[in-house]
């Protein structure tokens, strides 16, 4: 088997699959059905880790399997462009969609619609490749509505339910305001580069690196910049970057595997790719890096905030996606690309974990996920309970956990950065750190810790989940959940323990990923940290010596002290500051400026329309032209009698006024 049968082995695999059962699921069964799609990812899983090993032995490949179409000189291929980048991109999303196959067999084993799910995330899987090993932006804007599509069908998978509904065309609005740009974006390097191949595009940017181009009015822009910041509006909306970021928290309507697998680990990070794979488009704009910086600096503080005062425990967890989302989005800005991409993976096994582990709980308090209906689960929940701890540890940047080195890489690289806006951003990533240990720590101690409230909660149960029916399962001691459940959670936890240690020395410091990014020698951030690598070990202890680590440290205690220690002061504290609790748990009334703004103002102009332009133009043209017609009808009833001496009266005047006005002439 030739290696490019390989790269088809793995974007195909799971299609198949997808197509199978999205077919004939029905027929076949849960069994068959869940065993098919697992099958295809499993294929892939195995044959992507094939590719990284074939890739780190020297061989790349960027070629084009078919062309299908040329149009003005332009071609519109598909093909694969695999490098270091794409093949790291590749295991990452096999191997947590491969967890989320297997969770989903417990997860999901009394829905109705457990087949149409699994044809749903291996469609989803399959869209990801194609956008991961796109080597043109034909491909790359396939797979980019690929993932939109079946995000939105995932998100509204309880299609009975009215808040899902609501929340996956929020998700599909939003994201077309951010794919609007991206195709800009994509358009602008059409029209100036003639091209669609990367290869062709990133090596006539440096000859177009001064040109401008005309906007908005007089005002010239540099094209690189207006096509870096269009390319970068549609990561906003897929990569959840503010202020287009407010479709992720609502989209928790999914079941939870999904939050684990699209929200967490994968189509949210398909910006983060995006921006890295066009590290020669952006190197060669500071505005465009800086615009990079200065918004994933707001989203990893300020959207960070916004999870201390979560009760569900799948938001609180949302709420961090979207700020680690802006940690990788500072590293992309300061042109610590590697630094971004290791964020990437590390993030995509603890933060999976995490919402696997919520499912877990989810599962065992019958689908309650309110976090003030919980408490005291550690000694009935262990497994869950210890890989969800390994999962805070590494989230919150604790040593040696995976998170610590990728995170501590960013506040380092932002740090020792140049671009406009860094102080910014450095401020927002180091504070950051003190409000991701409490917000996570904050769920730890809430969910598994203090006194049974799930107890009370039991009596007055209110089921979450409208499409399932649990009466089978009466309330109860809740006990952990079956092995479908805990053992992806123990293969998501153990990458979430050494994978930072055992690949940062490689990944960030090394040259892993050779020509795959490009970094100018004017932003030479990672070249400082470089000169400054003695190995895994002084990494560590400099770390835990470092502000950083201290801040996460008192970010536990705070948790400890407030929801453990002393419960009551929480309440009074959001009573105290009742201003700022109200704007935080509105998240900073952006929903409600949305609605009143963007959606009241539509449905304002149409009423406009409506009015105005409908009833009183359009009606007023058809009912006027009625009107003339009546009138003309009234006054020719008047003329048409039918009786012959009023024809003759009316001939005899016609020839008097004819005969006047000629002998007046």
């Amino acid at each position: 088997m030739s290696m490019v049968q390989v790269y088809l082995l793995v974007a195909l695999a799971p299609l198949a699959g997808a197509v199978v059962v999205g077919l004939w699921g029905s027929k076949l069964g849960k069994a068959a059905s869940h065993w098919i799609c697992i099958a295809g990812v499993a294929i892939a899983t195995v044959a992507s880790a094939f590719v990284l090993h074939d890739v780190l032995g020297g061989n790349t490949y960027n070629g084009d399997l078919y062309v299908w179409m040329t149009s003005g000189g332009i071609k519109f291929a598909i093909g694969f462009l695999i490098d270091p980048l794409t093949a790291l991109m590749m295991v990452v999303v096999t191997f947590v969609s491969l967890m989320v196959h297997v969770y989903t067999i417990g997860y999901m084993a009394d829905d109705d619609g457990y087949t149409r799910f699994f044809a749903y995330i291996s469609l989803f899987t399959f869209s990801m490749l194609m956008l991961v090993m796109a080597n043109n932006f034909l491909q790359l804007f396939f797979g980019w509505e690929a993932v939109g599509l079946v995000s939105y069908l995932l998100i509204g998978f309880y299609m009975t339910r009215p808040t899902a509904i609501f929340a996956n065309l929020k998700a599909f609005l939003v994201n077309r305001v951010g794919d609007f740009g991206f195709a800009l974006g994509i358009g602008l390097i059409v029209a100036y580069f003639g091209s669609l191949d990367y290869a062709a595009v990133f090596h006539a940017a440096p000859q177009l690196a001064t040109a401008t181009v005309n906007l908005v009015g007089d005002a010239q822009w540099l094209l690189v910049t207006a096509i870096c910041i269009g390319l970068f509006v549609g990561a906003m909306g897929k990569s959840a970057q503010v202020p287009l970021h407010v479709w992720l928290p609502d989209s928790m309507e999914g079941p939870t595997p999904i939050s684990a697998l699209i929200h967490a680990a994968t189509m949210v990070t398909a910006g983060i790719f995006m921006v890295a794979r066009m590290s020669p488009l952006f190197e060669l704009s500071d505005t465009a890096l800086s615009f990079v910086v200065v918004i994933g600096a707001t989203g990893a503080l300020f959207l960070g905030i916004l999870g201390i005062v979560q009760h569900d425990i799948k938001r609180v967890v949302a709420y961090s996606t979207l700020s680690q989302l802006g940690y990788m989005t500072v590293a992309l800005g300061v042109s610590a690309y590697p630094i971004a991409i290791f964020h990437l993976m590390t993030h995509a096994f603890f933060k999976a974990l995490l919402f696997l582990g919520a499912g877990s709980v989810i599962i065992a308090l019958h689908h309650e996920q309110d976090m003030r209906k919980m408490g005291g689960l550690r000694k009935y929940m262990p497994i869950t309970y210890w890989t969800m701890l390994i999962g805070s540890l590494a989230l919150c940047g604790i040593p040696p956990f995976a998170g610590f080195f990728s995170k501590d890489a960013i506040i380092e690289a932002t740090a020792l950065s140049a671009i406009a806006g860094h102080s910014y951003a450095q401020f927002a990533v180091t504070v950051g750190v003190f409000i991701t240990a409490l917000y996570t720590f904050r769920m730890m101690f809430v969910t598994f810790h203090g006194a049974e409230r799930f107890r009370d909660a039991a009596a007055h149960h209110d089921d979450h989940d409208a499409a399932h029916d649990h009466a089978e399962h009466p309330p109860g001691d809740p006990h952990e959940s079956p092995l479908v459940v805990t053992v992806p959670l123990i293969l998501l936890a153990i990458p979430s323990v050494y994978s930072g240690a055992a690949y940062v020395g490689n990944i960030v410091f090394g040259g892993f990923f050779g020509d795959s990014i490009m970094i100018a020698q004017s932003h030479a951030v990672l070249a400082e940290m470089r000169a400054e690598w003695h190995g895994v070990v002084p990494f560590i202890l400099h770390g835990a010596a470092g502000l950083p680590f201290w801040l996460a440290v008192s970010g536990i205690a705070a948790a400890w002290f407030f929801y453990v220690k002393r419960t009551d002061l929480p309440a009074r504290i959001a009573t105290a500051l009742g201003g700022v609790y109200a704007l935080l748990v509105n998240n900073y009334y952006f929903d409600k400026f949305n609605d009143w703004f963007f959606a009241g103002g539509a449905r304002r102009v149409g009423t406009l329309f409506s009015d105005v332009g409908d009833r009183a133009i359009i009606d007023g043209v058809v009912n006027g032209s009625a009107r003339v017609v009546a009138a003309t009808a009234v006054l020719l009833r008047h003329l048409q009698t039918g009786r012959v001496y009023h024809y003759a009266f009316a001939m005899i005047l016609s020839v008097f006024f004819l005969l006047t006005w000629w002998v007046a002439h």
